[in-house]
């Protein structure tokens, strides 16, 4: 019997000491952590959004893009509902969003938990793995008192966002000192700090916008990435699902050393010709002898109308009929296109994932195997691989642990 070592016991490593143990290998899963699957419990505020009906390459950022289709050819949408099904877990579908049908996190990862009493795997917690030697075609797993010895080893140790449910970052040295290469790690699905003209006085509103966030890489200005829903607006910067989408990117550049800022258009569902005509049918219409944030808070919150009107320098109670030509263009420029420049993403204390990790180039797609270490596997958030809001990391981290179980054997 093939013995398996599993470092990591988030949503990746205990699918895939599931999975192998399910192929007859004696497994062992070593958490550092008290606790398994901790920070699955946070997910989706706590009702866990474990995948999407919709899958597209567009949903998964990496620099290999190949690497993750191939991946979720081999084990997609429809096996990881077949797998929790196998569990006895029931759906709830929302939108194509799939979410376990009591809406608590916590059932997801009890059905985990199930599995592996089911298939007899031995559960370590409390222990951090501090080297792994491979000899003689073996490896050892080591840790402070206690060491293993294992015919194959899977890292899914995760990346490190949220490091209070133990996400720190630990099996990235793991990787390195068996040769592997790493891309850094930065926050991803996180909120923008922001400098300059802000919207600070409209702190706590939520609002409808299209978020598109700009790069300055080589003097030229270009269009990383953009997402139109639900605006948080906070007192340092910007937050909500559209900036989450965005925020990878922003990152990135950031620890490239590139300027980036984001555009905010307040009026997504028109066109640009129809919102302009509309802006100034308000501007200028029967109502024009009213005060511009009477008029504008047709359209917004009162705390966001006041906001724009105080980042063009248009007194609130001048009527709008009064606005000057070049008032009346910023205005519309505020609603339709502002502007503040990127100072900061959150840390990944406040992210809900990690952009970066282990180089997928070194690591074989259909597998998880490394090329560098044969033997070794990889699963999870530790890898290049980070997926937008809506259940796209849950579904990455089902599939690349299935993958890493399956240790080959497809």
């Amino acid at each position: 019997m093939r013995q398996v070592a599993v470092i990591g016991g988030g949503a990746a490593g205990m699918t895939a000491a599931i999975t192998a143990a399910r192929e007859h290998d004696h497994v062992i899963l070593l958490e550092h952590t008290a606790q398994l699957g901790k920070k699955i419990l946070y997910t989706g505020n706590g009702r866990c959004n474990l995948t999407n009906r919709r899958q597209a390459p567009d949903c998964y950022r990496c620099a290999e893009p190949v690497f993750v289709k191939e991946a979720l050819e081999q084990f997609g949408f429809d096996k990881t509902l077949d797998f929790f099904r196998e569990r006895g877990l029931f759906f709830k579908e929302r939108d194509g969003y799939f979410y376990p049908r009591s809406l608590q996190a916590s059932a997801v990862r009890d059905c985990l938990l199930g599995g592996l009493a089911e298939y007899g795997v031995d559960v370590r917690t409390g222990f951090r793995t501090s080297s792994i030697i491979k000899e003689d075609g073996r490896f050892l797993v080591a840790g402070r008192e206690t060491s293993f010895s294992a015919d194959s080893v899977i890292l899914a140790c995760g990346g490190m966002a949220a490091p209070a449910t133990g996400s720190d970052g630990s099996g990235y040295g793991l990787a390195l000192r068996l040769g592997h290469r790493l891309v850094e790690p930065v926050p991803a699905l996180t909120g923008l700090r922001t400098r300059g003209t802000s919207l600070k006085k409209a702190s706590g509103v939520r609002t409808a916008c299209r978020v598109s966030l700009y790069i300055k890489k080589g003097g030229q200005r270009i269009l990383a990435a953009e997402d139109t829903g639900e605006l948080q607006i906070t007192d340092y910067g910007v937050s909500g699902i559209p900036v989450f989408q965005v925020s990878r990117y922003a990152s990135r550049a950031l620890a490239d050393g590139d300027e980036s800022w984001i555009v905010l258009d307040f009026l997504p569902e028109y066109g640009e010709e129809e919102g302009d005509r509309m802006l100034e049918a308000l501007l200028s219409g029967e109502r024009a002898d009213r005060p511009c944030q009477e008029i504008l808070c047709g359209l917004f919150p009162d705390k966001l109308a006041a906001a724009l009107l105080k980042a063009v320098k248009v007194p609130s109670h001048l009527p709008a009929e009064s606005l000057t030509e070049k008032q009346r263009a910023y205005l519309k420029r505020a609603v339709r296109a502002f502007s503040m420049t990127v100072a900061e993403v959150n840390p990944f204390s406040q992210s809900q994932t990690t952009a970066g990790g282990i180089d997928v180039r070194d690591v074989n797609g259909a597998t998880m195997e490394s090329k560098l270490v044969p033997g070794l596997f990889f699963a999870g958030e530790i890898l290049d691989v980070d997926g937008i809001c809506g259940g796209y990391n849950l579904q990455w981290a089902w599939t690349s642990g299935w993958l890493a179980g399956k240790q080959g054997r497809l």
